[in-house]
């Protein structure tokens, strides 16, 4: 068993709204009703009256902004309760073969697949099998990491928040076995801290694979086995799956990275090790993804009045649990496994995803009852998200995606010298420094996706937007990221960037 770090990047305050009423029996009906009279309550304090949904006129968003931007093959899901949901597919699913995107293909996608992990973990704790906040090692006693008090004290609750401070980005290829999570759980125990336990956020892969290995401890069946039959079944799903000889067989999405003069660049890898499934190794069509969204937003409920999730878990996962270093260009909060966003004065959740060469994003507005999904195979998918999604909602919602972030009107001029030095995390370092007078950062990516990436050194131009706070640009996109600096109450200094955060090992 070999092991290997590699960096996936997830480019990733008002209250929640109220969760609709169920009916004594748990039916969807009463959810429906109370969602429908919210809607006609809104539309009596305003002239705006709410519009079929338009699946030709997204069709044609869909492939114009995706030709626009670059992307090989996407699919967009649109649903909102009551209404026919809409698909689209835009493009080819591989460069090379010429493969035809159609709505019923599959894409990877990705870190999405880390809140169906999360929801099986939160049908245990239905059932009474499980307790977030009792330390991991009750149901896994083997369970080790390099720091022994965290090995018995890091609890379900740290793993879904991703606050446990576990080093998040190790990819260890266990295999291709059932047994492939048991031994990635071993292999764990030489794993060092990012952070200190809960004294911060930061993105965990390596957390949901542990999530999968205690779900195979109470339930008996491997992960994949236990998420076909506590989801993929129950919810009717026919074009969702694991693992990549069951992918084959439906229509599945190649990723693409970087692109030369005759366009994208078909990925040298497909898939990440099946050991970090729980992670993101799904794959699903965009309608079954809506169907996922859909069992959310009625409150634990399948379109066919299944129970899959109680009405409590499923509030809870939406609830607040911790916020985010950085706030500016993801979302603003974390629930239990959902990122939380708020947009126009409205709360949403979801979650984004990235493997080798995809994207997928999912946003959730319960208050009006939508979902959006978009899965892609490459190209500057980031932009095309803003856009598209910003007119879906602008639409349906009258709201859109925060889009203040980015260089003030006026320069910032304060101090740089603070943040100057280098940063590092699993396969990454993060190198600040001065060059002209201008701050910029080189990153530096290691392991199994640098293989895969046309320009595994890159450098930015850090523009300061206030004291701590920079703004950057990769080369050929549109929208800003973010860079955080910022120190734990013990006084060390980390950056945070991309969820995830590194600690400061030299000035």
């Amino acid at each position: 068993m070999t092991q290997q770090r590699v960096s996936i990047d997830n480019l990733i305050a008002t209250q929640l709204p109220e969760q609709p009423a169920l009916s004594p029996d748990g039916g969807s009906i009463a959810y429906v009703l109370e969602t429908t009279n919210r809607a006609q309550d809104r539309d009596e304090r305003t002239p705006v009256r709410k519009k079929a949904l338009n699946a030709a006129h997204w069709q044609q968003r869909l492939s114009e902004l995706a030709a626009a931007h670059k992307v090989p093959g996407a699919t967009l899901g649109i649903l909102r309760l009551g209404e026919e949901p809409v698909l689209a597919s835009h493009g080819v699913l591989n460069i090379n073969t010429g493969v035809e995107t159609t709505e019923d293909s599959v894409f990877q996608i990705g870190s999405i697949s880390k809140v169906w992990t999360a929801t099986v973990i939160m049908q245990l704790v239905d059932e009474g099998k499980l307790d977030l906040d009792a330390p991991i090692i009750d149901v896994v006693p083997e369970f080790r990491v390099a720091d022994a008090e965290v090995s018995k004290s890091v609890t379900m609750r740290h793993l879904l928040t991703h606050t446990s401070g576990i080093d998040g980005d190790v990819f260890t290829d266990a295999g291709r076995g059932d047994d492939c999570l048991e031994k990635y759980v071993d292999a764990l125990s030489k794993v060092k801290q990012n952070h200190p336990i809960g004294a911060t956020f930061s993105y965990c892969n390596s957390g949901f694979a542990l999530m999968g290995r205690v779900i195979e401890k109470l339930t008996g069946l491997s992960w994949d086995d236990a998420l076909r039959d506590r989801l993929f079944k129950p919810l009717g799903l026919k074009h969702t799956v694991t693992l990549p000889e069951e992918a084959l067989l439906h229509r599945a999405a190649a990723g693409h990275v970087g692109a030369d003069e005759n366009g994208p660049i078909l990925a040298p890898m497909w898939s990440i090790p099946r050991s970090l499934g729980p992670a993101g190794i799904i794959n699903a069509s965009a309608a079954d993804v809506l169907e996922f969204a859909r069992m959310h937003i009625q409150a634990g409920l399948a379109a066919d009045g299944t129970r899959i999730l109680s009405a409590e878990s499923a509030e809870l996962m939406t609830t607040h649990q911790t916020d985010v270093p950085d706030p500016y260009v993801l979302g603003d909060s974390w629930g239990l496994g959902w990122i939380r966003f708020g947009w126009g004065g409205k709360r949403l959740y979801g979650h984004d995803g990235n493997t080798i060469g995809q994207a997928a994003f999912l946003r959730i507005l319960p208050e009006d009852g939508i979902a959006v999904t978009l899965l892609t195979n490459g190209g500057n998918t980031r932009d095309l998200y803003i856009e598209l999604y910003n007119e879906i909602f602008g639409e349906l919602a009258e709201i859109s995606i925060p889009g203040s972030f980015g260089p003030p009107a006026e320069p910032y001029t304060g101090d740089m010298s603070p943040y100057l030095g280098t940063y590092e995390r699993s396969s990454v370092v993060l190198e600040v420094f001065k060059k002209e007078e201008a701050v910029r950062m080189r990153r530096t990516v290691s392991g199994v996706v640098a293989e895969s990436m046309p320009n595994p050194v890159e450098e930015y131009a850090l523009t300061p937007v206030s004291d701590g706070l920079f703004a950057l640009r990769a080369p050929g996109t549109q929208g800003w990221l973010s860079l955080v600096f910022y120190a734990l109450p013990t006084g060390e200094q980390y950056v945070h960037f991309g969820v995830r955060a590194a600690p400061r090992v030299a000035q």
